[in-house]
């Protein structure tokens, strides 16, 4: 293990043509990343991969070609300027299996750059707000370089890294991203409603983070017992925690605990969970696996999309070919959901996107790419109401979708219907 004394002489280890890992979300290590950049000049067909990451991302930048290119695991809204589908690309897998997708081999990593929280007395720092991949990818990487800074939470659970597999690092004391909350229209406090008429009192929530969730989730303040068991969390799920809503007290997995992958928010979020036995941050292979999801009862996931089409087909990731995310953990809660005894599995969605354009369609748009099939899908839910597919045929289906479209556009839609029946018959 050895201490440098600035990011960019800690990066002088990496190498050209290695592939180098990159810790996301709230943890991502802004400092290692500005390092790895410093040495652009040197270095040549370097990949870096990664879930959603905070920052410029100045690797991703075309004046960094030969140097750099992407591997995507998740494309967040820092890369979708640079993606193009070649040197900037998207690898879709479930979220669940990115850990196996390392173990593997199928994409070894020569180098993890991580963010730490400090050692504590016996030499174990945590991964604080993001444990999800984080913790394979030090299990398999080669090399672990890290920041190590006070003001990352230390967060219980299976994010802890002992000192010694640390190889190279740098201490900063810096402040941790935040996440400013939504701004909650009209239209998400009635898909919020409609969601919330769902829940009953003792279910296991997973939701992410955004104007639906924080919707549904403000509208659960008269909610008894509830558990979480989720990817992600964040400012939202704390109001509930802090009323007493939010207990874990029927949860079967974990009981009394609150679970998930990764976190990130305010930092108020980052001082409740800093060295707090209530929240645990979990391996996302574990956390994501339907089968642990399901041992949880009366489990409610609810997940967005960009569309459905009129046979329940959910469109999550992309804008036609146009990769805007990632299949991330829908599928895993989609199916650890519907497992659940009393599980309540619900795509929410508003029912027209800001150019006005329906989000209901008789067709996913050409590229469009399938993350929940017809098979998995249960409710959907618009501003308009709810529609249930599950035992429904694509008739029923394609009937119940057209009543929670926006009103404008149910002729349209009932018309389109009419020609896909008249074809496919």
């Amino acid at each position: 293990m050895k201490q440098h004394k600035d990011a960019h002489e800690a990066l002088s280890v990496v190498l050209s043509g290695q592939r180098i890992f990159v810790h996301g979300a709230a943890s991502t290590p802004l400092r290692l990343i500005d390092g790895l950049v410093s040495h652009a000049g040197r270095l040549r067909d370097v990949e870096v991969m990664h879930l959603h990451t905070f920052g410029d991302a100045a690797y991703a930048d075309p004046a960094c070609a030969e140097s750099f290119r992407v591997a995507n695991l998740f494309v967040g809204g820092n890369m979708r300027r640079y993606y193009d589908g070649g040197r900037v690309d998207y690898l879709p897998c479930f979220l669940s299996e990115i850990p196996a997708l390392f173990r593997s081999g199928e994409r070894p990593i020569d180098v993890a750059l991580i963010h730490l929280s400090p050692p504590d007395d016996h030499g174990f720092c945590t991964l604080g707000c993001s444990v999800d991949v984080a913790l394979e990818a030090i299990r398999t990487a080669r090399t672990v370089i890290a920041q190590i800074n006070p003001r990352m939470p230390r967060v219980h659970g299976d994010g802890f890294v002992h000192i010694s597999r640390i190889d190279h690092y740098i201490e900063v004391d810096d402040p941790i991203p935040e996440v400013p909350r939504p701004v909650l229209g009209e239209v998400e406090r009635a898909i919020g409603r409609h969601a919330a008429a769902l829940i009953e009192d003792g279910a296991t929530l997973q939701m992410g983070i955004g104007a639906i969730p924080d919707a549904v989730l403000g509208a659960l303040h008269g909610h008894r017992h509830l558990g979480v068991h989720t990817e992600m969390w964040s400012d939202g799920l704390l109001d509930l925690i802090e009323i007493g809503a939010v207990d874990n007290s029927r949860k079967k997995s974990h009981r009394g605990k609150s679970v998930s992958g990764f976190i990130m928010g305010s930092n108020r979020v980052y001082e409740f969970i800093d060295d707090n036995p209530s929240v645990i941050q979990a391996r996302i292979d574990w956390v994501n696996s339907p089968h642990e999801i399901a041992k949880n009862p009366r489990v409610t996931a609810i997940n967005s999309a960009v569309e459905v089409d009129l046979t329940g087909q959910v469109c999550a990731d992309s804008i036609g070919h146009r990769i805007i995310s990632g299949v991330g953990g829908q599928m895993d809660f989609i199916r650890g959901a519907s497992l659940s005894e009393g599980g309540k599995p619900i795509i929410a969605l508003p029912s027209r996107a800001r150019n006005g354009a329906s989000r209901i369609v008789p067709a996913l748009r050409s590229g469009g790419g399938v993350v929940t099939t017809r098979s998995h899908v249960h409710y959907i839910i618009t501003e308009y109401g709810v529609a249930n597919l599950y035992g429904r045929t694509l008739n029923e289906r394609a009937e119940a979708l057209i009543a929670i479209a926006h009103p404008d556009d149910r002729e349209m839609l009932a018309r389109e219907w009419r020609a896909i029946r008249a074809v496919s018959g």
